[in-house]
């Protein structure tokens, strides 16, 4: 069999619906956040068990906020803790770096790559504020063990949610546990809408804040051009004076109403994706398994959903370089990325030593051996049987 396009680690499909809707938004003539954007704050949150949402321009400003939002809360003074996973993109930790706060590493659970909740309390010190959780490739984290923890020591929690969306943990939706959550919709997620990402929280107060960070630091009287749209001449003065007040330092993270149009649309239509994501990584991991000795699997978690926004990969057998099994992948048209390397990131190993990766083992090993590839709902019956028989050639070849 022979493939001759690449077969990604994501795709784009634009269906009728919204293409429809991005028609409306242009004959509209309305980009700045309008009715697309309500609804999809409300169609997405709903969803996660989260009373408000926000969307904003990208995943990682929507991180970047929730830091914000707790920190004027609660007056965390520079300096103070957020525990973080040692594996994540580089965006979780690079936000409380940028919040002038500490990020402080906790290793990974070895087979489902989230943070490792037995190592978890060794972290925390006097100036521990927030447990950062990540629910990476499409898992929820073991959500019991760490609200539990997060509670003894009262604690917040941001749920990184990134990359895992419409999933649950013992019956309850990610997002919905912590103070904060944040979600990407950028290129290849769940959700895709080019550029974006949500804020949710069921916090009426930390809601405002996010609004009005993510608008300038804006006073929240006026974040809407529909906010001054009222017959109440005392309430319409009231906005009028202020309505150019900025209350806090802010940023400009908005996104748009065609944005909004594409991320609605999907919601709507998400059975669809999330059922053929999780029916391919059936075949995958049943078709994989004969080389299972060599090759570690995903494993879903008791209690959990898996979202499977791609499909990790360790390559356990010391005698094969992931390079050189990746690269005869590529070769063959199969895309494949690496599974998103923290510790070794030459910029955190100025910040934190160079010995950073080594205090992590079980990241460490991931961050050598670890891929992944595509699971997205786009791959066709031919690509999926396609990718197991080049895994089945590599290792053929390698006399295995």
């Amino acid at each position: 069999m022979k493939i001759e396009r690449q077969i990604g680690v994501g795709s784009v499909r634009l269906t009728g619906r919204a293409k429809k809707y991005l028609r409306e938004v242009l004959n509209a003539n309305r980009l700045s956040y309008g009715p697309f954007s309500r609804k999809f704050e409300q169609a997405f949150g709903q969803a996660h068990g989260c009373s408000q949402a926000i969307f904003v321009n990208s995943g990682t400003s929507a991180l970047q906020l929730a830091v914000a939002a707790l920190k004027e809360k609660y007056q965390w003074p520079d300096g103070d803790e957020i525990i973080v996973p040692a594996l994540t993109f580089v965006a979780s930790s690079n936000v409380i770096i940028k919040n002038n706060l500490t990020p402080v590493f906790v290793d990974v659970h070895p087979r489902y790559y989230n943070l490792d909740p037995a190592l978890l309390e060794k972290a925390i010190t006097s100036r521990t504020r927030a447990i950062m959780v990540v629910h990476l490739f499409g898992q929820p984290a073991e959500m019991d063990t760490i609200m539990t923890i997060a509670q003894q020591h009262n604690l917040r929690v941001i749920e990184d949610s990134c990359e895992t969306m419409f999933a649950r943990y013992d019956g309850k939706s990610v997002g919905s546990f912590g103070d904060i959550s944040c979600f990407s919709t950028y290129a290849c997620h769940i959700i895709c809408t080019g550029v974006g990402g949500l804020a949710t929280t069921n916090d009426l107060e930390l809601a405002v804040l996010l609004r009005s960070l993510a608008n300038h630091g804006r006073d929240a009287i006026y974040i809407s051009m529909d906010d001054d749209k009222t017959d109440d001449l005392h309430k319409l003065g009231m906005i009028m004076d202020r309505r150019f007040n900025f209350v806090r330092l802010g940023y400009s993270y908005r996104a748009t109403e065609m944005e909004a149009a594409l991320g609605l649309a999907q919601v709507e239509e998400i059975e669809r994706n999330i059922s053929k994501r999780r029916r391919h990584a059936r075949f995958l991991r049943q078709q994989l398994a004969p080389w299972k000795e060599h090759l570690q699997l995903p494993e879903i978690m008791p209690k959990a959903e898996h979202s499977f926004m791609m499909f990790p990969l360790v390559l356990t057998n010391q005698a094969i370089s992931r390079h050189e099994l990746t690269l005869f992948l590529e070769q063959n048209n199969i895309e494949t990325r690496e599974m998103l390397p923290l510790t070794n990131q030459p910029y955190n190993q100025r910040l934190f030593g160079e010995d950073l990766e080594e205090k992590y083992p079980a990241a460490q090993f991931i961050n050598e051996r670890g891929f992944y590839i595509g699971c997205h709902p786009d791959l066709t019956k031919e690509e999926l049987h396609y990718v197991v028989e080049k895994f089945a050639e590599f290792f053929r070849q390698k006399g295995l």
